[in-house]
């Protein structure tokens, strides 16, 4: 089974998507004429503009709950793991991935707004909704609903757990060893394990209301203390500083690990983590209630900055400062370079741990213990909300009174199946449901853009609306965009609650 895993996982993971991801990034960032840089400052002052209502969530909300798919174990594990088998050149290509995704998370979740519908009382979107309007491409859109059920439902949440068992076991150790039908398994994983079952059971059977509520003080919090942390190491090693980001930029031409690796490993990593392009981002920013979809697309392509810019650079450079890290050859297996135990996992938070131990002792590695929980656990809960978000859109046409429960249930499920099983398998499963989701979704974005540019002008129109400092509203009649039903029926109650005024 591993064996099949692999060889699907080389295939979705070709150089071809690799390079596509980055040709999307950069035609995105010229047709906004690089709205990630430009607008900035705008970003900032969205974040904080807005309000919730019965049926979304606010911006910051949407902010939260998106940020918790993004700030995962990708941001601790997942560097890790690029440094590991990609020298620190792949961090450079983290970066070059995080500036021009900007660009790709702003179009797919201005999209994600265009497009949304109101579905028993709550804004649901994303890019099956998108694919179905824009492009009026159903299967299009049925086809991304389940390969996205599948990654988010079944390949990626057991990642997150496997990640947190393995942090509490080298906080903890294993406790007393548990035979099962997966092999032995620590008692101390398992504990960790049913606290996440518990707790997990309880927020998603809430629904986003209550999903939006616990990320929007969680991620916020665990990401500054992060930082923070990254912060501290970074001062006391100034004079390092200057040398290890030259040794970045040189080692992503020149890679130690060979310099297709730095490339692979960057682009896949970063993709992973900070998901630009992936189609995930979309369905929390549908959720979201604003004045204008812009407002939202420049919102989350913000969040890319906070994931990759902010909290990958942070493991980064704690990890290269303190030169807690090996360089591995993928394919055979050697040593390139070792600065740690040769048996130290790569894939794995070992080199995080291992770099705040360094500096702050058994605090640094419970710190890590417990950063990697809450950002593994509130990921967890942005993919059942993605998971269930396309169940619903399928819903739509495959009646199921059971499906959301089922969903609920599966999730739980491959949260415990991950936590007990090795991190490589899990890993390779967890990159077979990001590369589907993002070539669907990718070349869908793309074939949006030729049929009738929606992302683009709705840019331009909160451009000039700005400029002109008039009230923000957005008329997708005016400017040519045709099925943003939401839209017109919200702009149609707005015109009438206008005239009663005037009467």
């Amino acid at each position: 089974m591993e064996s099949i895993v692999n060889t699907i996982n080389n295939i979705v993971w070709s150089p071809a998507l690799v390079f596509l991801c980055l040709a999307a990034g950069l035609f995105y960032s010229i047709l906004t004429r690089f709205a990630q840089v430009r607008h900035f400052r705008e970003m900032v002052r969205l974040l904080f503009s807005g309000n919730d209502s019965t049926k979304g969530i606010s911006s910051f909300q949407a902010l939260a709950v998106t940020l918790s798919g993004r700030v995962g174990v990708g941001n601790i594990a997942g560097v890790a793991a690029a440094i590991g088998f990609g020298g620190p050149g792949a961090v450079f290509w983290m970066w070059v991935v995080a500036f021009l995704g900007a660009s790709t998370a702003y179009a797919e979740s201005t999209l994600g707004q265009i497009y949304k519908v109101e579905d028993q009382g709550q804004y649901r979107g994303g890019p099956a909704y998108y694919f179905e309007k824009a492009l009026g491409q159903k299967w299009l859109a049925i086809l991304f609903a389940v390969s996205a059920i599948i990654a988010c439902g079944i390949f990626l949440p057991g990642i997150q757990a496997n990640a947190v068992g393995n942090a509490v076991t080298h906080v903890f150790g294993d406790g007393n060893m548990v035979v099962t039908d997966y092999g032995e398994v620590g008692s101390h994983k398992l504990i960790a394990l049913a606290v996440i079952l518990i707790v997990l059971g309880f927020i998603i059977f809430g629904g986003i209301k209550r999903i939006a509520s616990f990320t929007q003080i969680v991620v916020p919090f665990m990401a500054l203390a992060y930082i923070i942390m990254a912060l501290v190491i970074v001062f006391l090693n100034l004079n390092k500083v200057p040398g290890i980001l030259a040794m970045i930029v040189t080692d992503a031409f020149t890679a130690q690990a060979g310099f297709g690796a730095a490339i692979g490993w960057g682009v896949k990593r970063g993709i992973y983590s900070n998901e630009a392009g992936q189609g995930t981002g979309p369905h929390a920013s549908s959720a979201a209630e604003v004045d204008h979809p812009a407002q939202q697309g420049l919102v989350q392509a913000f969040s890319v900055y906070v994931d990759t810019l902010f909290v990958c650079t942070a493991t980064a450079l704690m990890i290269l400062i303190t030169q807690q890290y090996n360089i591995v050859n993928e394919v055979t297996g050697d040593l390139i370079v070792q600065n740690v135990a040769a048996g130290t996992e790569v894939a794995s938070p070992a080199f995080t741990q291992l770099a705040l131990s360094s500096v702050f002792s058994n605090f640094g590695q419970g710190f890590v213990g417990v950063a990697i929980f809450f950002f593994a656990f509130t990921t967890i809960l942005a993919y059942y909300y993605i998971a269930e978000t396309n169940v619903a859109y399928l819903n739509r046409y495959f009646k199921n009174r059971f499906s959301l429960f089922l969903v609920k249930m599966v999730i739980m499920f491959m949260v415990a199946y991950g936590t007990v099983n090795s991190s490589g398998y899990i890993w390779n499963l967890g990159d077979i449901g990001v590369g589907l989701m993002a070539w669907i979704n990718i070349l869908g974005i793309l074939a949006i853009f030729f049929v009738a540019r929606p992302a683009i002008m709705c840019l331009r129109d909160y451009e000039e609306q700005k400029k002109l400092g008039k009230p923000i509203i957005f008329d997708p009649q005016k400017l040519g965009i045709q099925k943003a039903e939401f839209w017109e029926k919200r702009l149609a109650k707005q015109r009438a609650a206008e005239k009663e005024v005037e009467k």
